[in-house]
């Protein structure tokens, strides 16, 4: 379970983990941050359409230190005092009860507003998001949508056993922006102004959230960092199941270091790939390692030699090459080339797809999921997208409002994330490109951003860093675009190293001389596929 909450907690919003803007960030007008006195009282609030406000109340906060709620926990210290206002809406006939939170700094705010978005279930942050927030001057907003926490998956089918679509629709989408809508409300009537600038953060089920709000609310933000997102929502889902359905039906479950050694064999034979030896595969998708290469390798796990096998191969083929249908039709990604294997083919299910399958496809909180034949796991996959994509698929590729309203999209993602298969992320991109014009005006407003070696969300600080959101605000507000992302990376001798992180579809390479730990050693050039 310790496990698991440190994967879990690899998808808090992004805000919750980075060194954002500090407090006294310039304004809109150029000015610095200056004191706020408002008084902390419940402003009326106009209820969004097809809504209805149930509550609202607002309490002054010490600040101090702030511990996060639930399985994602978290802490921030030295936060400074603030208003919290929760407004209670509720959507007539659903019987729903969604807390919008706003959060607003009592002083040195910095005239600026930011969304937070959720993870896995969880469909708002936890408050470690809203504290940093604040902490960096921000007033924030976050949605409960009326669900639970990030495992929580209560709340999926009503009494009757049918899917609840009052709540899943408050958590795909109407939720988010009704938050964004009373927040910027709450602001303007404690501070008596609205915010010069207005953004959202968030990775994982918050990248999703960050995707959805350009692709269907265009107007609520001005700028979104929205990193490895949950789009395809309805295919991924059933697709990082795949690795329990390839090792219950070649009926071989190698063992979490059997996977490691099948993953550092691929990295040390496909590492040189940028012109240099740096513990880094830049561009794991031209990674073609043939896993039968270890058959006969010995392993010791736990004190035990084990020896590969073929049958161990072939379902590590499997899970890389990602699912397919009985007649070999591709279905989705597998798991990136690089990731830990282990993460989606451990003893257990991941239970984040394992509810998707199991609860809101299969709609059967029983399901045994060991017995899912290739077959079924087609059924179920098409069966997902038939259902869900118009709901929580996420991948719209028609931004043209968004451009049209000025906003800017900017995402970053590990090449190595075990639990979103990257590659879904560059198909979106593509997608983009090709209904809006081709790379270069697409580039415009929305870039995308792939970090070697990097676990899902990981660039918030548990597996290097980067500051998307710093990059994000100096596009908006002086119009910048970042040419490259700076980061810190983990390589796979567990060393940090710096690197620019190229533009899609730009990639790193090695200059032929220099420190391959140090980003001026790097390049960025279009690969040969281009």
């Amino acid at each position: 379970m310790r496990r698991l909450l440190t994967v879990l907690a690899a998808g808090v919003p992004l805000a919750a983990a980075v060194c954002l803007p500090t407090a006294s960030a310039e304004t809109r007008d150029g000015s610095t941050a200056t004191a706020t006195t408002f008084p902390c009282t419940a402003p009326p609030v106009k209820a969004p359409a097809g809504t209805k406000v149930e509550s609202v109340t607002a309490t002054s906060q010490e600040g101090g230190t702030v511990i996060g709620t639930g399985v994602l926990q978290g802490t921030v210290s030295d936060v400074p005092a603030f208003c919290e206002v929760t407004v209670t809406l509720t959507h007539p006939g659903d019987n729903d009860h969604a807390k919008v939170r706003t959060w607003l700094p009592v002083s040195g705010w910095n005239g600026r507003f930011q969304g937070l978005g959720g993870a896995a279930y969880l469909a708002g942050d936890n408050n470690v998001g809203l504290a940093t927030a604040v902490k960096n001057g921000y007033a924030a907003v976050t949605t409960d949508a009326g669900v639970g926490d990030a495992l929580d998956t209560s709340w999926a089918l009503d009494s009757e056993g049918r899917v609840d679509t009052a709540l899943l629709k408050n958590f795909a989408s109407r939720s988010q922006h009704e938050a964004a809508v009373v927040g910027k409300e709450v602001v303007d009537g404690l501070y008596g102004k609205g915010p010069a600038y207005s953004y959202f953060t968030g990775c994982s089920t918050g990248g999703r959230q960050g995707y959805m709000e350009a692709q269907r609310y265009p107007d609520d933000y001005d700028g979104i960092l929205a990193d490895a997102p949950a789009v395809n929502w309805d295919e991924f889902e059933v697709a990082t199941l795949w690795p329990q359905v390839v090792m219950n039906n070649e009926k071989t479950h190698p063992s979490s270091c059997e996977f490691k050694a099948f993953t550092d064999a691929a990295v040390k034979a496909c590492d040189s790939l940028d012109g240099v030896k740096d513990g880094l595969v830049n561009d794991p998708s031209r990674c073609d390692f043939d896993p039968r290469r270890l058959i006969g390798t010995k392993v010791v796990c736990d004190g035990k030699e084990l020896t590969i096998t073929a049958a161990d191969a072939v379902v590590v083929r499997k899970i890389w090459d990602g699912p397919r249908t009985t007649s070999g039709k591709k279905l989705w990604y597998g798991v990136p080339i690089g990731a830990d294997i282990n993460a989606l083919a451990g003893a257990a299910p991941f239970p984040v797809p394992a509810a998707w399958v199991g609860l809101w496809v299969a709609k059967d909180p029983s399901l045994d999921l060991s017995t899912i034949t290739y077959s079924r796991f087609t059924e179920l996959f098409k069966q997902s997208q038939a259902e869900y994509d118009n709901v929580i698929g996420t991948d719209d590729p028609d931004l043209s409002d968004f451009r049209k309203s000025g906003g800017k999209l900017l995402t970053w993602q590990g090449l190595a994330d075990e639990y979103i298969p990257t590659q879904g992320t560059v198909r979106y991109r593509e997608q983009v490109e090709r209904e809006m014009g081709g790379t270069k005006r697409v580039d415009d407003f929305y870039r995308l951003f792939l970090a070697p070696g990097t676990k899902h969300c990981g660039l918030n600080g548990s597996d290097g860093s980067t500051d998307g959101l710093a990059a994000l605000t100096t596009w908006v507000e002086h119009g910048k675009a970042p040419r490259t992302l700076p980061a810190t990376l983990i390589n796979a001798s567990g060393q940090s190293v710096t690197r620019d992180l190229c533009s899609y579809p730009q990639v790193s390479r090695y200059d032929g001389h220099g420190d391959p730990a140090l980003a001026s050693s790097f390049r960025c050039v279009f690969p040969t596929r281009h």
